[in-house]
């Protein structure tokens, strides 16, 4: 511990046990945040207060030209980084711990560093992580479209690039450990990444308009998007099967549509059938991910001066629904006439 580093150190210590002994449950250090000399977070980076009057211990002050941020992280704040809610997970991983008020604070601290490990290993709790953040990234990118000053469409790109890549890095059950690294470097040590995921991260680092910022974010998006439906593909089923009699319900209720499609198909009404095909094609992508089924393109057929062919494609993909409902058994509430279904419900 360098001499200035172990100073600090000890006197945030001293602080705590001389005004906030009951206040403070840890305090805690972290390394890779600084330049070689300044120490900046090795002495201490955060504490975690034991309650309101805890956070009186926060103070910003600047060394010889070297800030330092002792700030606070509540026990929530702490276990959102445990379950990948707060991106600084090195934070909580990587923990120093330079002080703990009781044993019980350094139990409850250490479990959620088991929580963390425990949910990084969980390939499928990962896998919902990394659609949250490319969700994220994609939300950025739908603004910047309308965006034309460099700066804010510059500074767009690269927090879709970073959100992508902490998407990428729980994909491979790792994180980033160095924070003053772009995160191409260690991106470029783990076992998986999407293709041209680098180049398109260098890409949006060296572009120098706003056209090759855009150009950059799309390719990135792209190749993360066709990465994690991979994954998503091949990831093992979770502990809950889905049950293919709420699929015979769905289409019990949902039939009405392909029926109000096909009339209107016949009739050669587009205005009536675009609405229902939308909606019918929202409704399947979701029994798509809740079933497991193959995709259903409903809507890459749909073409005004050709509504038969659309039709077509309607009937096919109603057909695939109900094979995949009764090739498990199931047998749909369907009756020829009012009068079976009276007779049977009576």
């Amino acid at each position: 511990m360098k001499p200035t580093q172990k100073e600090l150190t000890q006197w945030a210590i001293e602080q705590i046990q001389k005004k906030y002994k009951d206040d403070v449950a840890l305090l805690i250090g972290i390394s890779g945040h600084a330049l070689e000399d300044d120490c900046h977070g090795e002495c201490f980076d955060y504490f975690v207060p034991a309650n309101e009057n805890g956070n009186k211990l926060g103070q910003t002050f600047i060394i010889d030209g070297v800030g330092h941020d002792l700030y606070p992280r509540s026990w929530q704040r702490i276990e959102n980084m445990a379950n990948f809610d707060d991106d600084f997970t090195y934070g909580l991983a990587d923990a120093i711990i330079l002080y703990y008020r009781s044993e019980e604070d350094l139990k409850r601290f250490r479990a959620m560093q088991d929580k963390l490990r425990a949910n990084l290993a969980d390939k499928g709790f990962m896998l919902k992580k990394a659609l949250e953040k490319l969700d994220a990234a994609m939300d950025i990118y739908r603004t910047m479209m309308f965006e034309e000053r460099l700066c804010k469409v510059r500074m767009a790109a690269g927090f879709i690039a970073r959100y992508l890549s902490v998407a990428v890095a729980g994909m491979n059950g790792s994180y980033f450990r160095q924070r003053l690294d772009l995160e191409t470097v260690e991106l470029a040590q783990m076992k998986e990444i999407p293709e041209n995921f680098i180049p398109c991260f260098e890409g949006i680092v060296k572009a120098k308009s706003v056209d090759e910022l855009r150009r950059y974010s799309h390719e990135i998006i792209s190749t993360t998007r066709k990465f994690i439906a991979e994954h998503k593909q091949t990831s093992a089923p979770g502990d809950m099967k889905p049950d293919y009699e709420d699929l015979a319900d769905w289409y019990e209720e949902g039939s009405l549509t392909w029926r109000r499609i096909y009339h209107h198909c016949d009739t050669h009404d587009y205005k009536r059938v675009f609405p229902d095909a939308i909606n019918l094609q929202y409704e399947l992508s979701i029994i798509q991910e809740e079933f497991g089924l193959k995709e259903m393109d409903l809507l890459g057929s749909f073409d005004v001066a050709d509504l038969g062919t659309f039709k077509q494609r309607a009937a096919e993909l109603e057909r695939y629904i109900v094979s995949e409902i009764e090739g498990r058994g199931i047998v749909l509430n369907k009756y020829d006439t009012l009068e079976q279904f009276l007779a049977k419900n009576s």
